[in-house]
Formats: structure tokens, sequence, C-alpha cells
């Protein structure tokens, strides 16, 4: 009996000693592959989290442009014989428009968040409310594009980044931009897409689809860029088509193949910037 209880206790403790070896090996193992999974899961996590977004990409933009000196401007310059006052304080922006008519009045045009008014020769006038918002749009257009990129983080702004294109050698984000019904404009319904450098996050090209008398596609060509008081503004050229066949997404090729025809150049005299 005692031989047995020997026998039975050796095999008891190979048994065990057996057991603690599988143990200690599967478990090291397991935290080997664990900490291999972990650290994998670590790196996508983090590879993810670097990809940019549309949104970052504007932001990075909005900086090299102006950045928090958008917050508080105030810009004068001349465009097609009318002159220009754009004023913004934290969000409380005034545009003025002066223009003098073929017989000689002059017209005064402001439009502020909440309103407009036209003044001729000093003396308020009434309108409609369909030629308010005629008027309204038409200087609130020529503000939109001397701001840019700044306006692409307004409200009613909705952005995707749909990819990458080469131009001129440089290469660039590719930002689609909507906008909602509900603060977007009575052009609420028009596409536009951003070309922003990759480096250097420029601004260098935009383009847009409208609607209005029969449609067209417009591509713009930023040259004669230039620093001002710590705002980045340019010229531009403008390119387009009478028609909404060409797609926005390929005028970037088109233009490198020179099959856009030119319109016109969008030049912008006597700048000043507070």
């Amino acid at each position: 009996m005692k031989i047995r209880q020997k026998y039975l206790k050796k095999a008891i403790f190979e048994f065990g000693s057996v057991f603690k070896f599988l143990i200690k090996n599967f478990m090291k193992n397991f935290l080997k592959k664990s900490s291999l999974f972990a650290v994998l899961t670590t790196l996508i996590l983090i590879n993810y989290s670097c990809k940019p977004t549309a949104q970052s990409i504007v932001d990075e933009s909005i900086k090299l442009h102006g950045g928090k000196k958008y917050d508080d401007l105030s810009v004068d310059f001349d465009f097609r014989n009318m002159h220009y006052t754009l004023e913004n304080k934290k969000g409380q922006y005034t545009y003025t428009r002066t223009q003098v008519d073929s017989s000689g009045h002059k017209i005064v045009d402001v439009v502020t968040n909440d309103s407009f008014s036209r003044n001729i020769d000093g003396v308020k006038i009434p309108l409609s409310d369909s030629m308010a918002k005629k008027y309204t749009n038409s200087v609130n257009s020529v503000a939109y594009f001397f701001l840019l990129p700044k306006p692409l983080n307004d409200p009613a702004v909705n952005k995707e980044l749909i990819g990458e294109a080469k131009i001129k050698g440089k290469e660039y984000y590719k930002i689609k931009v909507r906008f909602n019904k509900e603060g977007g404009g009575k052009d609420h319904n028009d596409v536009f897409m951003y070309w922003i450098e990759k480096e250097s996050k420029s601004m260098d090209y935009f383009a847009y689809s409208y609607e209005t008398s029969g449609g067209g596609i417009r591509f713009r060509e930023a040259f004669n860029q230039k620093t001002l008081n710590g705002i980045k503004f340019s010229d531009y050229k403008n390119y387009g088509f009478e028609d909404l066949k060409t797609k926005l997404e390929d005028l970037d090729v088109l233009f490198e193949q020179n099959k856009i025809p030119l319109k016109s150049e969008i030049v912008n005299l006597n700048v000043n910037i507070k």
C-alpha cells in the first residue's frame, strides 16, 4: 500500500509540473500575441487618426490665409468700378458697396447679418423684398470670394474630402462643398469644389456649378497671391462652360489639358486691409 501511495504522489507531482509548464507557456504565448495585437491595433488607430479630414484641411488652410485675423477685420478694395468695404467684428459683419451710376447718382448698399439698405445720394430708398435679396446676394457674392477660405467654416457648409489631384506639378486635396437649405442662401443648391495644396494648405483653385440662367460651370485659378497685414488674398483667372455637362471632379484633369475656356480675369484693385 505504501509503495502504491509513493508512486501515486510521484505521478501527481509530475502531472502538476507538466501542467504548470503548459500553463506558463500558454500564458507567455498568449501575452506575446496579445501585446502584438495591441501594438497593431494602436498603430492602426494612430494611422487612422492622422489621416486628414475635410475639416482639418480647411482649418489649416484658413490658418494659413489669415486665421484669427478674420475675426476682427476691415478691408476695402475696388472691383469692377465699385468700391467695397468688408468689416467683421467677431461674427458681426457689415459689407458696403459704393458706386456712381451713369447719371452721376451715388448709390450705397449696406449688408449686415440681418439687414439690407440702399441709399441714393444720401436718401434711403424703399425696396421690395425680391430686390433687396437680389442686391444682398450680389454684395455677399463678392465678399464670399474675397474672404475665401474663411467662409468654408460657415454653419451651412457641408464639406467632404473626395480625393487628391496633381495640378502644375503640385499635389492637392479635393474638397467638395454643399450647402444646407437653411442658412445656405438663395443659391444653396450650388456645388463647390476646392483644391488645397497638400504641403502649404494654400487654396489655389476652386470651382462651382450653378443653376441660374440655364446653369454652368466655373473654374478659378488664383494668381497675384499676396499677403497684407496677415491676410492672404488672390486675384483669379476665371474659366468655365455654359452648361452642366462637365463634372466638377473632372475639372483638374481638363485644366491640365488646357480644355477649359478662359472667360475673364477677376482682379481687385487698391486693396487695403486693417
